[in-house]
């Protein structure tokens, strides 16, 4: 390599990290951690794959915020793992239902982006009766944080009751048999992400709006 060369290698790297740098700032200054720059091109190519486009990457990214603050090697108390926080039997069932994803490697940021997109659309598959996207969403995240089967009951629950079962907000998310810490978990997971967290990463500049604008 020449001087030449060396200098203009040095210039690109050199600028490659302004970018970062300042990538991070505009992500601090929005309340979003700043390490979720080093990994939004990833997870927009990832989500791209999984959903097409528009491609919902705000939502995923402010799952990911929910579940880990972007810390890959979190662990839960309850032993949840990761960016994407598994449990480690869910990590197994989607390795083995997904073969092209890999052997269950929650703690890799790579791996965990994949499989959490994967169960996302897993789950969005199975949700089509919702109302609207935004309802979708909700359900989608619901059954991700408590399981689909609970998701299920809970529509038949609002049903039951006169309320529209393709209707999270002001529906379905009032009626459930779960235990009183669970519902409280469960119903606090969607609306964060969703009316706090997407609005987020939606003003930061990622990529696919706000569902529940």
């Amino acid at each position: 390599m020449t001087t030449k060369e060396r200098g203009a290698l040095a210039t690109l790297v050199i600028l490659l990290a302004m970018a970062l740098l300042a990538a991070c700032e505009r992500a601090a200054a929005q309340g979003i951690p700043g390490n979720a720059a080093h990994y939004q091109r990833e997870l927009t190519r990832i989500v791209q794959q999984e959903f097409g486009l528009p491609a919902p990457v705000t939502v995923h990214a402010a799952q990911i915020h929910q579940e880990s603050a972007w810390r890959s090697d979190a662990e839960s108390p309850v032993g949840a793992q990761g960016l994407s926080q598994f449990m480690p039997s869910t990590s197994e069932w989607i390795a083995e239902i997904y073969p092209d994803l890999g052997e269950a490697a929650p703690y890799s940021p790579a791996w965990a982006m994949r499989a959490q997109a994967r169960y996302n659309r897993w789950h969005w598959r199975r949700l089509s009766s919702a109302a609207d996207g935004c309802q979708r969403w909700a359900f989608a995240l619901s059954a991700y944080n408590g399981g689909l089967g609970w998701v299920y009951r809970d529509q038949r629950l609002a049903r039951a009751a006169g309320d529209d079962p393709a209707v999270w907000w002001g529906s379905v998310e009032r009626h459930t048999r779960r235990a009183d810490w669970a519902e409280r978990e469960n119903r606090h997971y969607v609306r964060r992400i969703l009316r706090e967290l997407v609005p987020r990463y939606d003003r930061a500049g990622w990529q696919g709006g706000e569902p529940c604008s």
